[in-house]
């Protein structure tokens, strides 16, 4: 049995590489290349929205970790839509989390970097602005980054139960589809 699981930890291991490598590589691409061409404005929302989708998966990764599974044993013998896939993720926690928090909020994180790097070079070459202000950017991006994960967090933990539920009605349908 110790055999098995470790095998199937190290599929796991290989397949989370795997992922993260392909989903890094695109979203990296498609970021640097679309924030390089647009305006400051622009990449600064675009900056944003990166570091609130590595925000809202940290989210999902913990609210599955602290989930009741409990609540959605009833709700599935209900049939309410979206029930059974919260079920699968609460049961599937440690990957779901693994996947949410490391993988998609990881690179969500070395993306916030690359373009706010950008951001601050496009500052410095079109305003002549001192070469410092990539330290200023970077603070704020992980200042951003942390405070916003810490305050998910507290979220998670208090609304786990509606939030996996949210995810499993939003899965359910790509799912169905």
């Amino acid at each position: 049995m110790k055999q098995k699981n470790k095998e199937s930890n190290i599929k796991w291991v290989i397949e989370a590489f795997i992922i993260t490598f392909i989903l890094s590589g695109i979203i990296s691409y498609i970021s640097s290349n679309g924030v390089s061409k647009l305006n400051v404005g622009w990449a600064i929302v675009i900056l944003l929205l990166v570091i609130l989708l590595g925000i809202v998966f940290d989210i999902v990764g913990v609210a599955v970790t602290v989930a009741n599974e409990n609540h959605f044993h009833a709700k599935a013998t209900k049939k309410i839509e979206g029930a059974k896939v919260s079920l699968k993720l609460i049961k599937n926690a440690s990957k779901v989390a693994n996947i949410c928090a490391d993988v998609i909020g990881d690179i969500c994180g070395v993306i916030s970097g690359a373009i706010s790097t950008m951001i601050a070079l496009q500052i410095i070459n079109n305003y002549g602005v001192s070469s410092n202000i990539q330290f200023i950017v970077s603070a704020l991006v992980a200042s951003l980054t942390v405070s916003g994960k810490a305050m998910g967090k507290s979220i998670a933990a208090k609304h786990s139960t509606a939030i996996v539920h949210k995810v499993g009605i939003v899965l359910n349908r790509f799912l169905k589809d």
